[in-house]
């Protein structure tokens, strides 16, 4: 299973198509019943009896769907609803529009940087490698560290703008709607690297196209979390620089002078198609279960194995 998985996410399309499955928030109405049948249909696939059971292709395509979308896949435990990826978009898209929102106070802008770094910390432990155990005291000073930095970020931008001679009101405005960008890209950058920067010094599991662990290595560990961060930068583009331009074309627009009311959900629409255009594009850069040269790891993992490649977990 593992290595027809490597084969599909081997290309962008196949994970774009992958993920964009894994991100249906369908997954996240699946019943106890319905969650039972499909782990049936997978163990019973994996034993060969799925033909003999008269189990479609397109039957087990959908269970496994399904199992990606909700399990932790080296905990195999269940991810908490709003953290998982088929979660992100419902549950971060009401936090997008509090952060451009438009006359922002001091407190709002630390209240949804705030909330938005907390569901990011929420989102990066549930969907991580977890091949080694890490002690909560190191999240908890990742946590603190992604926080302290995407708030500072913020504020600093906004009191530097406002304080900034020859911006019109107008202009002003215009770029204020641009400051979460480069607040929350770094933020979230300084998330992932601190949330899982024990992985540095421990290493992850390497493995396999069998799925038999080699040993841990801190090399694919730094390749992992490099890839992670720069899925971070590219996640919010979308999300916090096209809503700012549409809205800005859209509050020309007479009818929301007339209707001024229709504001917030416009805003909340754009945002959400920009989200769900982002956020399978940004996961899909690199596979999860990447791939990784031996002759580029520790000396002792490739005294270890005859492969020419091992997988690793980069996590999402």
């Amino acid at each position: 299973m593992m290595k027809a998985n490597v084969q599909l996410m081997s290309t962008f399309y196949g994970r774009f198509r992958h993920f964009l499955n894994i991100i249906d928030p369908r997954t996240l109405f699946v019943t106890k019943r319905r969650l039972q049948e499909v782990l049936q249909i997978l163990e019973d696939f994996e034993q060969g009896k799925s033909t003999a059971n008269g189990v479609t292709d397109k039957e087990l395509w959908e269970a496994l769907k399904i199992k990606q979308a909700i399990f932790h896949p080296d905990t195999g435990e269940k991810v908490f609803m709003p953290f998982r990826m088929s979660g992100f978009i419902p549950f971060g898209t009401p936090i997008v529009v509090g952060i451009l929102l438009p006359n922002q106070t001091l407190h709002s802008i630390v209240f949804w940087q705030w909330l938005n770094q907390t569901h990011n910390a929420c989102v990066n432990y549930a969907n991580r490698n977890a091949t080694k155990p890490t002690p909560t005291s190191k999240f908890i000073e990742g946590y603190i560290g992604a926080v302290g930095s995407a708030v500072s970020i913020a504020v600093g931008l906004n009191m530097l703008i406002s304080r900034a001679k020859g911006f019109s009101p107008a202009t002003r405005l215009l770029v204020q709607r641009f400051v979460p960008f480069p607040a929350i890209a770094c933020g979230s950058v300084c998330n992932v690297l601190l949330m899982r920067h024990g992985e540095l010094s421990d290493g992850i599991d390497v493995l396999q196209a069998d799925g038999c662990v080699v040993g841990s290595s801190r090399i694919a560990a730094k390749q992992a979390l490099l890839d992670t961060s720069l899925t971070r930068i590219v996640l919010p583009m979308p999300i916090l620089v096209l809503p700012p331009v549409i809205m800005a074309w859209l509050e020309k627009k007479r009818f929301l002078k007339v209707w001024p009311a229709l504001h917030l959900p416009l805003q909340a629409l754009v945002c959400t198609a920009a989200f769900g255009l982002a956020l399978p594009v940004a996961i899909s850069l690199f596979p999860q279960f990447s791939q990784i040269a031996v002759s580029k790891l520790e000396p002792e993992i490739q005294s270890s194995t005859t492969d020419d490649m091992l997988i690793y977990n980069k996590g999402l």
